[in-house]
């Protein structure tokens, strides 16, 4: 029986690749033969998660390049740079994170937030996903079709539960919360993802979104232990829990899914 997972001869481009999530999507892209663009405005650090890549899996098949998810110009560049991009994995976000050391602040907060805040965390995401979109969908197109995969997120499915933010002994006012910014744009992109898998489903591209939950980074112990608690499974997610999604949903084992958005929370939306 053939290997549905096989993405041998296959060209994924991910965006945001240099982050926590983008190096793991490259790895399940690699680990089926496949070969990935570790596309990121930080070129410098897309080069060293290219070179670890490379040597982990002793090829030459992960390749760093510069892109800027909100200039077309930079996405054309880089797409007409590829004889054929089979699959795109639109990751690129500016989502704040709960960190030990730093991570959010009151600016996050609806009251207070400025115009300009609001059109940068749009940007990344919702323009973002919609020009790296259309620039690969028309390349995808040249050759038979292909692959779209937005990573949405399970607060594009629900509302973040700010609790889990909350710091004592601060007042109201500064306390952090997870901004408008994300959930609205993660709500965006399943309703993109829906839309593109019927407007392209005819001409063979098909595309589907991934929603993660919460994904352990050193988080402040705290932290971990609230959100730990309104997730079924009792704990977040591991880094490497999402690649055998991505191998899915990027291979022909999805060969008859497309519009849907495959939600991996453990159990955290149920409740």
């Amino acid at each position: 029986m053939s290997n549905l997972f096989d993405l041998t001869g296959k060209t994924a481009l991910i965006t945001g690749a240099a982050g926590l999530l983008g190096p793991k999507h490259a790895e399940a892209i690699l680990e089926q033969n496949g070969n990935v663009i570790l596309s990121d405005r930080d070129v410098e650090r897309a080069t060293m998660v290219a070179e670890q890549l490379n040597e982990k899996y002793n090829c030459m098949r992960a390749l760093p390049m510069y892109m800027d998810v909100t200039d077309k110009e930079s996405i054309n560049a880089v797409v007409n740079s590829h004889q054929r991009i089979d699959i795109l994995i639109n990751n690129a976000a500016k989502d704040p994170k709960v960190k030990k050391d730093a991570g959010l602040t009151p600016e996050t907060r609806f009251d207070v937030m400025t115009e300009e805040y609001w059109k940068e965390g749009i940007d990344a995401i919702i323009n973002g996903t919609f020009l790296c979109s259309q620039a690969a969908a028309n390349k995808m197109l040249t050759h038979g079709g292909g692959v779209i995969v937005n990573i949405s997120s399970d607060l594009g499915v629900i509302a973040p539960d700010q609790r889990l933010y909350r710091r004592e002994g601060v007042e109201e006012d500064q306390q952090n919360v997870k901004p408008i910014t994300y959930s609205a744009a993660k709500w965006a992109v399943i309703g993109m993802t829906k839309y593109l898998a019927t407007y392209y489903a005819s001409r063979g591209i098909r595309v589907n979104a991934l929603s993660p939950s919460g994904i352990y980074n050193d988080h402040p112990e705290d932290f971990n232990k609230k959100l730990s608690s309104i997730i079924p499974m009792g704990r977040m997610s591991h880094i490497d829990e999402y690649k055998g999604a991505i191998m899915f949903l990027c291979s022909d084992a999805s060969s008859y899914m497309t519009g849907e958005n495959l939600i991996i929370d453990g159990g955290k939306t149920v409740w």
